[in-house]
């Protein structure tokens, strides 16, 4: 049995698809077909049911599929240790959400360049479920995300907790009395908000269905720092992280609606896989970073959760 025939047949009943686990394995679908068969050859058993769509293992593929995880995790345990001491070079992949991306990236890039000379930092940027997907399977090394306190992580990913922010409602300034105000009070002016697909306007969303509340969009748009210029146009209300009003150039021009029903939380997450071999000081130091940029309005924690 061979390392690249146990890894074949693992992508495949993770993806579910011979195709898929081609993509992730950067390999060809004949190429990861081959491999499986060489496995399956090798201990004398069929583990694939082959008439079924999605692709699903057998029952005896299901019981081999777990021992080859724990062997996997076993070669990585080993592969980690020979390089942990190694000087980081080659590529980073890096995550971040679209909601802090404006507000980190460049300076933590830069950063990084300065710190890690060899290393070539990539970046994706995406909602927070598929920047966790990413690194589940190993297309990052790293991302920045945002997740409620309490996130349980998938088996193999590391998640520790940078900070927590306030998600704070947000107008033009002289727009609203100074007074506290509820749900019902706002929902009717309307919202600028992220697309769909964005945790904290599924947040809010629920928060208004559970008043019987319906959620108006005037605007929706990419980009934290837009937002906040619409809303400053008088173009409805906003939700953002309270870091990133505070360092918001129309931050003059906004003011916070207070909230007596809504008072959202959010956690910061660093997440990671479990092994990071020489890339585990750039990883750290990249959370470090990105907590520096977003400064003193990030309620800094210490959980973290390893899975």
């Amino acid at each position: 049995m061979k390392i690249d025939d146990i890894e074949a047949f693992v992508a495949v009943i993770r993806c579910q698809s011979i195709s898929l686990a081609a993509e992730s394995l950067q390999l060809t679908q004949p190429a990861i077909t081959r491999r499986v068969q060489n496995f399956e050859e090798g201990l004398g058993v069929e583990l694939l049911d082959r008439n079924t769509k999605p692709l699903k293992p057998t029952s005896m593929g299901l019981r081999v599929y777990e021992k080859c995880r724990a062997v996997l995790r076993e070669i990585d345990t080993l592969r980690d240790l020979v390089t942990q001491h190694a000087l980081p070079s080659g590529a980073l992949r890096l995550g971040v959400p679209q909601t802090i991306g404006d507000a980190v990236l460049l300076d933590a890039l830069s950063e990084l360049r300065q710190r890690y000379p060899d290393l070539q930092a990539k970046v994706a940027t995406g909602w927070g479920s598929n920047l966790l997907s990413k690194v589940e399977h190993g297309e990052l090394d790293a991302a920045a995300v945002l997740f409620p306190a309490g996130k349980v992580f998938p088996d193999g990913v590391v998640g520790e907790s940078l900070g927590r922010m306030n998600l704070v409602v947000v107008a033009a300034k002289g727009e609203w009395p100074k007074r506290s105000y509820r749900l019902t009070d706002c929902y009717e002016r309307g919202w600028v908000l992220n697309p769909d697909g964005c945790g904290f306007r599924a947040g809010l969303q629920r928060a208004l269905i559970a008043e019987g509340l319906s959620l108006q969009i005037n605007m929706e748009t990419f980009g934290t720092e837009l937002q906040l210029g619409l809303v400053a146009n008088g173009q409805g209300l906003g939700l953002v992280p309270q870091p990133l009003l505070e360092g918001s150039r129309y931050r003059n021009q906004l003011e916070i609606v207070p909230m007596s029903d809504f008072k959202p939380i959010i956690d910061l997450w660093l997440i990671h896989p479990r092994f990071t071999g020489n890339l585990y000081a750039p990883i750290s130091t990249f959370g470090q970073l990105v907590v520096d940029r977003l400064g003193e309005r990030l309620i800094r924690t210490t959980a973290a959760v390893a899975v």
